[in-house]
């Protein structure tokens, strides 16, 4: 029972940071209230914050920000060995850069409707019901067809060579 306890308070005191890092971007202006701590060996690696308006960048979203930071620290495109805190449940851009990273554990705070019920969308709760009720772009989605995307598709075979992949 103890360990289980050593867990959950190690949990809750990575997540109070990235729930810190949340406030911080807010106040400063940086962006939305969000944040995200990368964890390596029991310390924390990188503490970030939402971007968007001040890099003017609409995928500067807390955990793809410390997932390059951290990349970038441990000067490897991989963090297998790392856990992600994040004060809010990832939007489905974040949660697959967390999966494309290798991150072993993600822990989140909120739930995607709290950031829902002030004004954001794209979350991954659309994605989990197969809806776009909250989604609020209008994207038109179309696959190429004919010559240009048999070409698209043999990138992938001239080049497999020189990819080992997992």
């Amino acid at each position: 029972m103890e360990e289980a306890n050593n867990g959950e308070d190690r949990d809750n005191k990575f997540l109070r940071k990235a729930v810190e890092e949340a406030y911080k971007g807010v106040e400063c202006g940086d962006g939305g209230p969000f944040g995200a701590v990368v964890v390596h060996n029991d310390e924390v690696l990188v503490s970030c914050h939402n971007m968007v308006l001040r890099n003017t960048d609409p995928i500067a979203h807390a955990e793809v920000t410390a997932i390059r930071e951290a990349c970038k620290q441990l000067k490897q495109s991989e963090l297998a060995d790392c856990d992600i805190y994040a004060s809010c449940e990832p939007c489905p851009m974040c949660f697959g850069a967390i999966h494309l990273s290798r991150i072993k554990r993600l822990v989140y705070g909120a739930k995607a409707e709290a950031a829902i019920a002030i004004g954001f969308d794209d979350f991954i709760s659309d994605a989990l019901r197969g809806t776009g009720f909250y989604q609020k772009a209008h994207l038109e989605i179309k696959r190429a067809d004919g010559n240009e995307a048999v070409i698209a598709e043999q990138v992938f075979e001239e080049t497999k060579a020189k990819f080992q992949m997992y």
